[in-house]
């Protein structure tokens, strides 16, 4: 375009407009007078009036450009810049990072910000001032260990000294709320991530002082060293991982202080200009042309439109020839763009912003380069995110969502979204900040006093697992607090959904897959974008700065399955012809599967190409209709490493509609892929009802995914794997907000329980509980306040429904592969954590506000997580350590409280025995402490004392102790318990394989257990070292704990099925009883002896060791004793009591010691009372009952009288008789063919595990009874 006479071409795009002398005098555009009075209202300047010369001739496009000139002129002061008295160094400062460092840095592209990645790194500016009065702001990005402030180049940093640790150095620390120059005095406030520190040095005066937030903190110090050789550097030293952005003046500070310049001075000249540029802009924006009429109309900007007419085109063509260069400046997009665009959002309503902004940025990529646009468009991002992350927090949030409603307008520009997308959004911007609303640290300055002026807390914590309390009757007052906390906690949580509505709206625009102008869609540019991010953050070998915080990916989570929502209703009421079982995208149901193709994949093809077309026709064409969606992972990375070439088949973009589609021939994919990007439809890339579509920006290894709801399956898959990543963590992490009122409520409920019991004469004793109660109050006002934030930003009812969604989804994504059969095995694992965690999280983090009882399908959920537990917790095709082990800790929880117990016994019968069958498979060769721990929660609530919720010796030592760990409430399953006991009757080989193999691990235990207390006691001793490594005592108490859970599943065996030890028809009973009772004799004798090894180990108290006494172990021995001897028929009684005795281990002490009695009473009197400093069964009547005593008695006096009448009758026993195993017993059985003996339990259990000789080695074929004296014995096969 060019316009003649004017001196001057237009090259920057081709409109092909002219004027025309040759036309009439309209000069080719509009009248002359029209056309004056037009430029002349555009081009007028209040402060800048038109030189007499140009305003003697009417204005016209050839004589514009002298004027705009003019226009454009400033004043030398305003022009001139460079290098300034009291400064040296480069006009442009930046981070010196070639010299000015010491330690690892991080620096970023523009030299401005700077993450630590060393001990303490220190870095300084390129410039230094030596004379006057400068200032620079440094933006804290995150709020750990800093020193900010000024050094000269003398100075010299290492890893533990920084700025401020020297001469001539002076920092500021907000973390320590220090100032720093060699010593250290408390200066300042504290800041947090987001502040803004201003550095002032006045170098006429010789002070230092520091500003927080444009909050002056005082002078911090004065007489600095000045003269010949001194001049100040900025400079910083940051710990490791903290990080900062610098502003010397590249930027508009974000708060000026009059009389002091920025160390980079400010372009004014171009600031004038842009100014004055932006000025015409506008008045372009607010006229219209009625050339008809001949006459000017003032018109509102949103109304605006450009029209094509030649005036108004020539006129914004000269505007932007001077505009569009300056656009590209960083400085001049915050301070004028930027302005001006936040004005339009702020006067107006959203439509009437979006309206213009929409103009704008189509003028934008009209009139200017493309370069220049995307530069422009780049800077405008950057500094909206930064003014969106580190704006202070108001009670209205109206920064925030400005700055949003700002972003949305510019997204929903389609030209410009796609290239934000494509070049900046997640290249270049950590663009996740946009769905984040971070938590104010300051409760003060972000007005939350003002908004919840009355604070409450609840008075106990109602976390599942902790044992309840009983709550006191909520007085009148209390009830009035807690309603107006309530009242203020609503007001704040619908400030705060607004913001969330504006951040799901962005996502809605980045999921758009609708766009009118053609192209790739800004659906797929997002999901091309999606995949890095999470291969990044799931690697964490991204981009430092790049890679999510967990805070963030929680917001953003929840934004992305709104926004995923959203277009999943929209499709499916777009698409009829699809079948849909439920209203939710986790029930997508009516897939097509070839199981043929599944079954096909071998590990030898797994990483082939696409099969042949002959090969794919020779298979026979089967189907199987299999419900559920199968919302798994598609790009490889987030698949199984073997999945190779079936993943094509099992990942999301697999799965086909019933509904039929027409496959495109090869000719029409070929000719929809060789179009252009722009020529392609949008039925070409999405298809229609009746055809596939071209799904654009998949990976090169599925090239022809042909679903239109693969899109929004893959962003689900994404969803998934982010929880995963980070997001449970990070909710289990904010409970700690909870967690801390919870600590300080009870502190102050205790401080005024003091205060009610102290003497009124302790005045000191007074005003030391009257200070503590006050700052326990204020620290309570201010942590219910951020309580209310974090509860309406993470733990609000509509996290909690997504955190359901996503385990709803989880679970039928886990059913449909496990109905698939082979499907089930490639499936990624983390599907299943996801599955447990959002539970446990839904569970534990979203009460006790929000309830998990309150969700809709509460119960059919339960059930089918209780269902896939059940399952797969003992599944040979899961073989990931982890992830078994993470089932077998869920199923044991499960099985901890009432609702999710009643969930497990409501799952179908065949699976309930299932699972009960693999809890039941030996403990050899596999984990066992969680299978036997799930058997123990079984029956808790059933066993003899076995229904406490506290250790009932660690309450009888510390009454008011409520930080006492504590155990769930007894829910024991009788239903579970009888199928257990019908698989131990089934088989002669079930119950002894497995009593085997608990004894074994019970005699292991307890001897580490015994072995790991002798070592403790020795090093408690020892008086050069009286400590005990903390490890130890772990492992140690881990071991006692085992021991009590084995001998609780024994106890249970007994109970449920007493016959497998007493019916001595049965061939292992007899072994087995045996066997039993020299365990509980040893453990007996071990625990019960006077002042043995773990009567002192007990005395010390150790931390660590609390659940170590006397009580649990011995109640579990007595239960067992109890069946035995006690409630069993009078045979099985005798034969377990005539086994007891014949043990040579047995001493009647030990049983009398559980009545807390030193000897047996004499026959036929009663128990004396037991000695109260003695160990007693007696003393815990609050957990035992009167009958289980009763028992215990009776036990006692029948194992008097029978051990009595067992000495009268034995007779002596020659050495050469006994087993030369035991010692115990008389030599009973011999071994074929090497004629070895033993007695039939010590061969027997030998047996159970090994089939060689004692002695010889060699295998035992059968094994004789043998009498001595006898001619004949019976033989049995080994």
């Amino acid at each position: 375009m060019a316009s003649k006479g004017a001196g001057m071409s237009f090259s920057r795009k081709s409109y092909r407009l002219t004027s025309d002398a040759e036309k009439s005098r309209v000069t080719g555009i509009v009248q002359e007078k029209l056309l004056n009075d037009y430029l002349n209202r555009i081009f007028s300047s209040s402060d800048h009036a038109p030189p007499a010369a140009t305003s003697r001739k009417p204005l016209n496009f050839q004589n514009l450009p002298e004027h705009l000139d003019q226009l454009l002129q400033v004043d030398n002061e305003e022009e001139s810049q460079g290098q300034v008295e009291g400064r040296l160094g480069p006009s442009t400062v930046v981070l010196d990072h070639t010299g000015g460092f010491e330690g690892l840095l991080l620096v970023d592209d523009d030299l401005l910000e700077v993450i630590g990645h060393s001990n303490f790194g220190t870095i300084r500016s390129t410039t230094c001032v030596y004379k006057g009065k400068w200032v620079y702001e440094v933006l804290i990005s995150s709020q750990g260990l800093m020193q900010i402030g000024w050094c000269t180049i003398s100075c010299r940093f290492n890893q533990e000294e920084g700025v401020g640790d020297t001469h001539n150095s002076y920092a500021y620390d907000g973390n320590r709320v220090r100032k720093w120059n060699v010593t250290t005095t408390n200066y300042g406030k504290a800041w947090a991530a987001g502040d803004i520190v201003s550095c002032l040095i006045d170098l006429d005066d010789g002070t230092l002082s520091f500003c927080l937030n444009g909050v002056s903190l005082g002078t911090a110090f004065e007489n600095l060293s000045r003269g010949l050789g001194m001049a100040y550097f900025p400079a910083i030293s940051l710990s490791f991982k903290e990080s900062v952005a610098f502003n010397f003046g590249s930027r508009p500070l974000r708060y000026p202080v009059a009389g002091y310049r920025p160390l980079q001075d400010p372009p004014s000249a171009d600031l004038v200009r842009a100014q004055r540029l932006l000025g015409c802009f506008r008045a372009v924006l607010s006229v219209e042309l009625d050339p008809v009429e001949g006459r000017l109309l003032d018109k509102e900007s949103s109304k605006w439109r450009l029209r094509g007419q030649p005036t108004v085109l020539l006129t914004l063509a000269h505007i932007f020839h001077h505009f569009a260069p300056l656009l590209r400046k960083v400085y001049l997009v915050e301070a004028v763009l930027m302005s001006f665009l936040l004005g339009i959002v702020e006067k107006g309503t959203p439509a009437q912003a979006q309206s213009v902004v929409h103009q704008v940025l189509d003028l934008l990529w009209l009139f200017m380069e493309d370069y220049e646009v995307q530069d422009c468009l780049k800077q405008l991002m950057m500094s909206l995110l930064r003014l969106y992350r580190f704006s202070p927090i108001v009670p209205d949030l109206g920064l925030q969502i400005h700055y949003l409603r700002l972003t949305i307008a510019i997204l929903r520009h389609e030209k410009s979204r796609k290239f934000l997308l494509s070049n900046v959004l997640f290249d270049v911007l950590r663009s996740v900040v946009f769905f984040y609303i971070k938590s104010p640290l300051r409760v003060e300055e972000a007005g939350l006093q003002e908004l919840i002026p009355t604070t409450w807390w609840p008075h106990r914590s109602s976390r599942e697992g902790k044992e309840s309390t009983e709550m006191k009757e909520e007085t009148a007052e209390e009830r009035l607090r807690r309603r107006a906390y309530e009242r203020g906690c609503q007001r704040l949580r619908k400030r705060i959904e607004v913001v969330e509505e504006l951040q799901v709206q962005i996502l809605k625009l980045l999921l758009d897959n609708k766009d009118d102008n053609g192209g790739e869609a800004s659906r797929y540019i997002f999901l091309t974008k999606f995949r890095k991010f999470l291969q990044e953050n799931a690697s964490g070998r991204g981009n430092m700065p790049m890679l999510c915080p967990p805070e963030y990916m929680v917001c953003f989570l929840h934004r992305l399955i709104s926004a995923l929502r959203y277009y999943w209703d929209e499709y499916k009421a777009s698409n009829p012809h699809a079948s849909f079982s439920e209203d939710d995208l986790a029930s997508k149901a009516n897939v097509v599967i070839d199981p043929l193709e599944l079954q096909s994949t071998t590990m030898d093809d797994l990483d082939e190409d696409e099969e042949p077309a002959p090969a794919m026709a020779q298979r026979p064409m089967q189907a199987l209709a299999v419900g559920g969606p199968l919302p798994l992972p598609r790009p490889g990375w987030l698949s199984s490493p073997t999945l190779g070439r079936a993943n094509r088949f099992l990942s999301t973009a697999a799965v086909s509609l019933m509904t039929p589609r027409r496959p495109l021939s090869t000719s029409e994919k070929v000719k929809v892929r060789t179009l252009s990007v722009e020529q392609r439809t949008r039925e070409d890339i999405e298809g229609s009802h009746w055809n596939e579509g071209l799904l654009l920006g998949r990976p090169p290894e599925e090239p022809e995914q042909p679903l239109t709801e693969n899109s929004l399956l893959e962003v689900l898959d994404g969803a998934v794997m982010m929880y995963n990543l980070s997001v449970h963590q990070q909710l289990g992490k904010m409970v700690g907000v909870s967690d801390d009122v919870n600590e300080y409520a009870m502190a102050l409920r205790d401080t005024e329980d003091k205060l009610r019991r102290c003497p009124k004469r302790r005045k000191d004793i007074l005003a030391e509980l009257t200070k503590s109660q006050k700052v326990f109050s204020e620290k309570l006002d201010h942590l219910s306040r951020r309580l209310a934030w974090v509860h309406a930003t993470v733990y609000s009812q509509e996290k909690m429904l997504d955190i359901y969604w996503l385990l709803r989804v989880c679970l039928r994504t886990i059913e449909h592969g496990d109905r698939t059969g082979s499907l089930f095995a490639f499936m990624p694992e983390f599907y299943l954590s996801v599955a447990i965690n959002s539970y446990s999280a839904l569970k534990n983090y979203f009460g006790p506000v929000h309830s998990m009882e309150e969700l809709p399908g509460y119960e059919e959920t339960l059930t089918r997580l209780a269902a896939i537990l059940a399952k797969h917790f003992a599944d040979t095709r899961i073989v990931g350590t982890d992830i078994r082990d993470s089932l077998m800790q869920a199923l044991a929880s499960y099985v901890c409280y009432p609702h999710s117990l009643r969930a497990v016994e409501r799952i179908p019968e065949e699976q309930r025995i299932a699972m009960v069958r693999n809890l039941l498979a030996p403990y050899e060769q596999r984990p066992w402490a969680q299978t036997n721990w799930i058997l123990v929660r079984l029956w808790r609530g059933c066993g003899f004392g076995y229904r406490y919720t506290r250790l009932p010796h660690l309450l009888k030592t510390k009454l008011e102790d409520a930080n006492l760990p504590s155990l769930q409430k007894p829910c024991p399953s009788t239903l579970l318990q009888q199928h257990m006991a019908d698989l131990l009757q089934q088989g002669p080989d079930v119950a002894p394989s497995f009593l085997n193999s608990v004894l074994n691990q019970l005699n292991w235990a307890f001897s580490e257990f015994i072995g790991m207390i002798q070592e403790i006691q020795q090093a408690a001793e020892r008086l050069e070292r009286n400590f005990v490594d903390s490890r130890q005592l772990k492992v140690c108490a881990t071991c006692f704990d085992l021991s009590v859970s084995l001998l609780r599943v024994l106890e249970m065996t007994i109970t449920l099925v007493p016959e497998i030890f007493l019916d001595w028809t049965r061939p292992t009973s007899e072994m087995l009883l045996r066997r039993l009772a020299q365990l509980l004799n040893q453990v007996l004798n071990r625990v019960t002896a006077e002042r043995n090894l773990f009567d002192r180990v007990v005395t010390l108290r150790l931390p660590g060791l609390e659940s170590v006494d006397h009580y649990p172990i011995l109640v579990a021995v007595t239960g067992i004793l109890v069946q035995l001897l006690v409630r069993g028929p009078a045979s099985e009684r005798e034969r377990a009591t005539s086994v007891l005795l014949a043990d040579p281990c047995f001493q009647l002490r030990s049983i009398c010691y559980l009545l807390g009695q030193p000897e047996p009473p004499a026959p036929g009197t009663a128990l004396p009372a037991p000695d109260q400093k003695r160990f007693s069964l007696q003393s815990y009547a609050d957990y035992i009952s009167a009958d289980e005593l009763a028992q215990v008695e009776q036990m006692l006096a029948h194992l008097t009288s029978a051990s009595a009448q067992a000495a009268a009758a034995s007779l002596p026993t020659s050495e050469e008789d006994l087993c030369p195993i035991c010692y115990a017993h008389p030599i009973s059985a011999v071994f074929q063919p090497c004629g070895h003996k033993s007695c039939k339990a010590c061969i027997n259990q030998h047996l159970m595990n090994n089939r060689d000789c004692f002695f010889c080695k060699a295998t035992i074929v059968s094994v004789e009874d043998w009498e001595k004296g006898a001619n004949t014995s019976t033989t049995s096969a080994a």
